[in-house]
């Protein structure tokens, strides 16, 4: 019986970590992450009540939080809650 090539083999955390390291990251602009939820926190605030349709409901529900992940601690924390607090003004209006 022939062994299994080393190709075949189920790949060790380690190895997909090590792999996963190896590969440049791109980092975020920061400036340009600050601006973009800012642009997005503009709008809230323009707002009288929730105007963005289901889709774009889900969409910023996503990417505002994630974009927030990117920042320092302490920062994406205080846009997070400035956005949820304005999420819950306009869905009660």
């Amino acid at each position: 019986m022939a062994t299994p090539s080393a190709s075949l083999e189920v790949p060790t955390v380690a190895n997909l970590l090590r792999c996963a390291s190896a590969q440049a990251q791109p980092q975020p602009n920061l400036a340009r992450v600050r601006q973009r939820l800012e642009r997005i926190l503009e709008v809230m605030r323009a707002e009288p009540k929730m105007a963005w349709d289901f889709a774009e409901q889900l969409l910023y529900q996503k990417i505002f939080p994630d974009m927030t992940y990117c920042l320092p601690g302490e920062e994406g924390a205080r846009y997070r809650a400035d956005f949820e607090r304005e999420w819950k003004r306009l869905e009660a209006a």
